[in-house]
């Protein structure tokens, strides 16, 4: 009697049935994978059956994943023979998931539904392996059985290139967030990625902290959501950064315009989350699992922050600290990947970066290594001139998805987060290097010209 009871994806409901859909028509492996074992009346919902159909069908004419304009064309021009209600349904939920963003139970879904349909197929099998005991020989059961067992296995070889054509022109595959800076979004390709990891590398107190502010600030303002993890400063004090990035306030007079300041940001349709933990307090892990709560709260994560990195704890204690930095800086791009948005972390020069004209990939404290997973990293460098005169220097010294080795003046006022950068001058490392030398040079022969006046007597 058990295996005839009428099954079907009734019991999961519509959400889990829609958004099962949706992971066929985005995941070509794993429909390729649930297509051996699904039966197209699981699905409750008449306009999830049809679509479903549309899906298959294509697959099985032209032996390959339909497109988004493919699917856009079948549902204009294949639908004149359903019901005009269930028609519109179809196209309305296509509609949906075009735009659908990040489907936290991803996972889930795969696994339920794969476990479901195996399980109707193996009954199946039951039935007529019982039906067969007269009839056939052990064998003809035993090949039935097996047969079943293996329907709906993992058949996923990896990226096809010649089936998987489509996806490398999606361009919603990057969905790049602004740095707000016009000459870095053109040489990254309209900004970070999702999936994406960037570093900022300053010495202390050049600003590392200040120019995430102005990341995040840019996403803020473009109606997006940010996260920013704090590992050093206070939250209320990163808040009030951003409230100067985003009003043009002074940080020093926040307190006296007060009023205006929440005039200017209560109508942001973005929205912004500081989260404060001790220095060395925490892991990925433990950022994981905040990130996972705040999913399960239907709370939409555009972009991560993390001030930063190299203040996090590591996952596994190693003897050597540049081994800990790396597995850190790993898991935070796997952390990028899982979650689908850009994260933008900082790191620390060593003491050659202190005064460096140009802070190079040779400056980078501690672990190297841990530079080679980002895919985008760009320095700030600021001499005592350049603290004084409100300027800095912007290096990329890695871009992924364009070119690198650039040098961009910046104009820097941490009084009120203003970061901007100018167009190149065309200078290289070494035009920078040759006029520092000279710079010292000079610097030397004055005050060797001193010592001698000094020494014979000359006071100036």
């Amino acid at each position: 009697m058990g295996f005839k009871e009428q099954q079907d994806f009734s019991k999961f409901g519509k959400h889990f049935q829609e958004k099962l859909v949706q992971i066929m028509f985005e995941d070509r492996p794993f429909c390729d994978q649930l297509a051996e074992v699904l039966d197209i009346s699981f699905f409750e919902l008449k306009y999830l059956q049809v679509f479903t159909g549309k899906l298959l069908n294509y697959k099985a004419k032209y032996d390959k994943h339909p497109s988004m304009e493919g699917m856009a064309t079948i549902l204009r021009s294949e639908l004149s023979s359903e019901n005009e209600i269930v028609a519109k349904q179809t196209r309305d939920y296509f509609v949906r998931i075009k735009t659908s963003a990040y489907i936290e139970d991803e996972e889930y879904i795969k696994e339920t539904s794969l476990d479901f349909c195996k399980k109707q197929k193996l009954k199946e099998a039951l039935i007529k392996s019982a039906n067969l005991l007269q009839k056939a020989s052990f064998d003809q059961i035993s090949d039935l059985i097996n047969t079943a067992l293996k329907l709906g296995s993992d058949n996923n070889y990896g990226y096809d290139f010649k089936l998987d054509f489509e996806e490398r022109f999606l361009l919603k595959t990057r969905s790049p967030v602004t740095t707000g800076w016009p000459q870095i979004d053109k040489i990254v390709k309209g900004g970070l990625g999702s999936g994406e990891l960037g570093v900022v590398i300053a010495p202390t107190g050049a600003g590392k902290s200040m120019a995430l502010v102005h990341l995040g600030s840019m996403a803020l303002t473009r109606g997006l959501q940010v996260v920013h993890y704090t590992l050093e400063l206070g939250d209320t004090v990163v808040a009030s950064r951003y409230d100067s990035c985003v009003t043009g306030y002074h940080l020093k007079d926040l307190f006296h315009v007060k009023d205006e300041i929440y005039e200017k940001i209560k109508n942001i349709s973005g929205n912004l989350l500081v989260k404060e933990y001790p220095t060395k307090s925490v892991s990925v892990n433990s950022l994981r699992t905040h990130l996972q709560k705040l999913k399960s709260s239907n709370v939409p994560i555009d972009m991560i922050i993390v001030d930063y990195a190299d203040l996090l704890k590591p996952k596994t204690t190693y003897k050597e600290k540049r081994l800990e930095l790396e597995t850190i800086y790993e898991e935070l791009r796997g952390l990028a990947q899982e979650f689908k948005c850009p994260i933008w972390t900082a790191s620390q020069t060593n003491r050659s970066g202190l005064n460096a004209e140009v802070i190079t990939m040779e400056s980078i404290s501690e672990a190297f290594n841990k530079c080679f997973v980002a895919d985008f990293i760009f320095t700030i460098s600021r001499t005592i001139e350049d603290k004084n005169a409100n300027t800095a220097r912007m290096f990329v010294a890695k871009n992924r998805n364009g070119v690198d080795g650039l040098i961009f003046p910046m104009f820097m006022d941490t009084s009120n987060v203003k970061l901007e950068v100018l167009e190149p001058t065309g200078e290289s490392i070494e035009d920078i290097n040759i006029s520092a030398a000279k710079k010292q040079e000079e610097s030397l022969k004055e005050k060797y010209k001193k010592f001698k006046e000094k020494k014979n007597g000359i006071s100036k």
